[in-house]
C-alpha cells in the first residue's frame, strides 16, 4: 500500500526529489509545492534545517534577507514570551472580568497557534527561539512570581 500519495521523500527530508533551497521551474514534474514565486516552485522542508532562507508564517517572509530573518526570530521569541505571560496571568473570577478572561484566553490561543505554525517551518533557529521564549517566559511569569509570593515553601536543607 502506497502511503506517499505520489510524492517521494528525499533523504534530506524534502519532498519531490530536489534540494530544499533550490527553486525549480514549472516544466519540472517532480512534485514541488507551488508557492507563487514568479513561475518557480519552492521545496517544503520536512525535517529540521539551519539557515536564514525560510518562510515563516507568511509567503516570502523573511525570505533570504538576514535582517528580516533576525526580526522573525525576535518575533517568534516575543510571541512565546507573551503566550507564557497570558498563560500565567491570574484573574480572580468575578462578574466584571469574565469578558477580560475570555479575551486573554483567545489571545493566548492565537499566539499558541502562531508559535506552532512558526515552528512548523522546521527552521532550527525558529525552533530554538520558540523554546527559549517559552522557557524564559515561564521562568519570569511563573517561577519568579511564585518565589516572590511563597518564599517559605522552599524546604530547608536539614540532615
Amino acid at each position: 500500500m502506497d502511503h506517499n500519495y505520489g510524492m517521494a521523500m528525499n533523504d534530506d527530508g524534502t519532498m519531490g526529489g530536489m534540494s530544499p533551497s533550490s527553486p525549480i521551474n514549472d516544466n519540472d514534474q517532480m512534485g514541488g509545492m507551488d508557492m507563487g514565486m514568479d513561475n518557480k516552485k519552492m521545496m517544503t522542508h520536512m525535517t529540521f534545517y539551519w539557515g536564514k532562507n525560510a518562510w515563516i508564517l507568511f509567503q516570502g517572509w523573511p525570505g533570504s534577507n538576514t535582517g528580516m530573518y533576525i526580526l522573525a526570530l525576535i518575533f517568534v521569541f516575543l510571541l512565546a514570551i507573551i503566550m507564557e505571560w497570558l498563560t500565567h496571568t491570574n484573574l480572580t473570577p468575578t462578574q466584571s472580568n469574565r469578558m477580560v478572561r475570555t479575551m486573554i484566553h483567545t489571545f493566548r490561543v492565537v499566539f499558541s497557534y502562531l508559535v506552532m505554525l512558526s515552528v512548523m517551518s522546521f527552521n532550527i533557529g525558529v525552533f530554538v527561539m520558540a523554546v527559549l521564549g517559552h522557557a524564559i517566559g515561564y521562568y519570569l511569569f511563573r517561577i519568579l512570581k511564585n518565589s516572590s509570593e511563597k518564599d517559605s515553601e522552599i524546604p530547608t536543607m536539614a540532615c
